[in-house]
């Protein structure tokens, strides 16, 4: 096409997972289970929908453009200043406003091999030339990453753990990793699944180390713990500076007054969220026990999620799947073909699930 950004044509549109609503329709079952988008299977908490209910009242007026009252409950918990919040329509914007701030045409951002797909499509979307680093294991190559940087890169997304692989980097490793990059680099550490990923003792926590590194940027969501997914609100945390820049070319109101009720909900229920964790550990322990009783290898994970390995047949065995009104991701796009990806979900869905992959095996 022409007389449109070429760059735009170099970018593959990501690819949601299957509703629930299609999927019954278009096989002609009922009672499907989705475990294909790494959601957290409760739902939101009653104070959560309650909160809702009562934010219904006030529609017709437009939301905080600051966000304040989420700021403040935010920057209390974080024991971070309300000036280092930048606020967005789920993560995935975050991500996108820390690209448009400083990515200029021909800049380059350097990302994982198997990398979250919004990172690359973001770079393009900015004129800039994605660079994909080799893993090592499945796992980020932060050496390589570090080693790639030239003189035209201006932005590194990070996510930890990663999705779709599952797999982390410790504090350790990602210390020595910032030691080598340099100050007008801007690193994008993607923290989507942190309230999971925390339970794991070398997980590096990036908010505690935004005083040692003025190029950090933490991004972190309320689509995945907290349940509220489909209201999209995410925040990144770094210095005053950046995130003053950031707020530059954030679009005013991009959060919803709905959203930002729940999110204020959310994250003062704590023992709601603490109930999930612990949901999700026993869950994950199920599931990686019964893949491995499939003979089948997984990867270890400290998200809501785990990715695992089935061969060539991969394709064929999610639609087999599907018949049996069980929802998966698979993860071709990413680089991945022999593979597919569950979330943790509820004790009988995940039973569901492993009794659906062994019959369709």
């Amino acid at each position: 096409m022409q007389n449109v950004n070429q760059d735009v044509l170099k970018i593959s549109p990501y690819l949601p997972g299957k509703p629930i609503e299609e999927l019954e329709r278009e096989r002609g079952i009922v009672d499907a289970v989705k475990l294909a988008s790494n959601e957290n299977p409760r739902g939101p908490s009653d104070a959560v929908r309650q909160a809702i209910r009562d934010a219904t009242d006030y529609l017709s007026r437009y939301p905080d453009g600051s966000a304040y009252r989420l700021r403040g409950l935010i920057a209390e918990r974080l024991e971070v200043s309300p000036d280092q919040l930048t606020f967005g329509n789920g993560s995935d914007e975050v991500l996108k406003i820390a690209g448009r701030a400083v990515l200029s045409p021909g800049d380059k951002g350097l990302v994982d091999e198997h990398c979250f797909i919004v990172y690359p499509i973001t770079i393009l979307g900015c004129n800039a030339e994605p660079i994909r680093v080799a893993s090592n294991g499945w796992s980020h190559d932060l050496q390589a990453i570090a080693d790639a940087i030239d003189e035209r890169t201006r932005i590194v997304y990070l996510a930890n753990p990663n999705n779709p692989t599952g797999t982390w980097f410790s504090h350790i490793e990602f210390v020595n990793f910032m030691a080598r990059v340099p100050d007008d680099v801007w690193v994008v550490l993607d923290e989507a699944y942190h309230e999971y990923a925390c339970t794991q003792l070398t997980y590096p926590d990036g908010v505690e180390l935004l005083e040692s590194y003025s190029n950090l940027i933490v991004t972190r969501t309320f689509s995945k713990v907290y349940g509220l997914a489909a209201l999209r609100v995410g925040y990144a945390v770094s210095s005053p500076e950046i995130a003053e820049l950031m707020n530059r070319v954030r679009q005013p109101f991009n959060v919803n007054s709905i959203a930002l009720a729940a999110a204020e909900a959310a994250l003062r229920d704590d023992s709601y969220i603490n109930e999930s964790i612990e949901l999700n550990i026993a869950g994950m322990a199920t599931i990686s026990q019964g893949l491995t009783e499939l003979g089948l290898n997984c990867m270890p994970s400290i998200g809501n999620f785990i990715t695992f390995e089935v061969g060539e047949r991969a394709g064929d065995i999610y639609d087999a799947m599907l018949n049996r009104g069980v929802v998966v991701r698979p993860i071709a796009n990413y680089d991945m073909p022999d593979h597919l990806r569950v979330t943790v979900g509820l004790p009988d869905e995940n039973e569901r699930f492993l009794n659906a992959l062994e019959a369709s095996m």
